[in-house]
């Protein structure tokens, strides 16, 4: 490693919100790393004086601060600074594991049709996999070719980028800011042209913040999965997820707020709008019925049990 210790291949840009506390922690784990990256904080705009205690602690870390709360396009800012070939993500509280970005540079070298790796994510101090690395590992879409199963979709603090790619497709839309922000990446990295794959062989450790709001969240994928659609799916798609969310804001009791947030954002996707190629639709398609597929055995198998949601 010690070509690329003096000429690294790979960066890291970590996300960050005010949880300096998580970050620091993170910092210290990625720069015991022994590929030895260049390391790229994106603050959006803590109040908790994030910025100074990484410059103090952390000196060659490099820190782009956002100077307000961009969500996911802070990505956008720090990946301006990347130098490399390729980039790896990951939040303020997940960590790359030793030797994964080494491969993952090996394996973007040997593939040049992979645009993006999705590692699996080890959760908690027991490591039990990501129930959603679970699903893509069992991918229908299949491996011929590729190095893992590929995949329609990805984890925005969990991969590996060809960095032109990033830059290529635009990076992050400002107006989603966080949560589900990947799906209309994922949907223009596939009509670039190259394969997003799941990969066992790259690891991330997360630690899941107790810093979050569920509801929110709820909320803001459901608004953000319908102006994706508006912007790259059939009409019948959009229609259905702009249904779907109104029916979470409703029962959330934000529907006038939210309602009229989501509305009001369908003008820009319309003049936005571009929709994929039929192969990327029937590929969504195989997955979707795949999943449909688990949940009628899910469904089965519990009996007269609810299942959760």
């Amino acid at each position: 490693m010690q070509r690329e210790a003096t000429h690294p291949r790979i960066s890291i840009v970590v996300l960050t919100y005010n949880r300096a506390g998580e970050l620091l922690t993170t910092l210290e784990r990625l720069l015991a790393l022994p590929e030895k990256p260049p390391i790229i904080v994106a603050d959006n705009g803590s109040t908790d004086n994030t910025v100074a205690l990484v410059q103090a602690r952390c000196p060659t870390v490099r820190v782009v601060e956002c100077n307000g709360n961009l969500g996911a396009a802070g990505r956008n800012r720090a990946l301006a600074c990347v130098e490399t070939d390729y980039v790896a993500f990951c939040d303020d509280d997940t960590w790359w594991e030793p030797g994964s970005l080494e491969r993952a540079v090996q394996l973007l070298d040997a593939w040049p049709r992979i645009g993006v790796l999705n590692a699996r994510v080890a959760v908690g101090a027991d490591n039990a996999t990501d129930p959603t690395c679970a699903l893509m590992r069992a991918s229908p879409l299949g491996r011929v070719g590729l190095p893992g199963p590929s995949l329609i979709g990805y984890m925005a603090g969990a991969c590996v980028f060809r960095t032109a790619l990033f830059r290529e497709v635009g990076g992050y839309e400002p107006r989603l800011f966080i949560g589900g922000e990947e799906a209309l990446v994922s949907l223009d990295v596939l009509a670039s042209g190259y394969a997003i794959v799941y990969c066992e062989q790259l690891t991330l450790h997360h630690h899941p913040s107790p810093v979050r709001d569920s509801a929110l969240r709820r909320r803001t994928l459901a608004r953000n999965a319908a102006w994706v659609a508006w912007l790259r799916l059939p009409w019948s798609e959009a229609l259905s997820a702009t249904l779907r969310a109104l029916d979470v804001f409703a029962r959330e009791r934000t529907l006038r707020h939210d309602g009229i947030e989501l509305l009001a954002g369908l003008a820009w996707a319309a003049r936005a709008r571009r929709l994929v190629p039929q192969s990327i639709l029937a590929m969504r398609e195989r997955v979707r019925a795949a999943e449909r597929n688990l949940d009628a055995a899910a469904t089965t198998t519990v009996g007269n049990f609810d299942a959760p949601t």
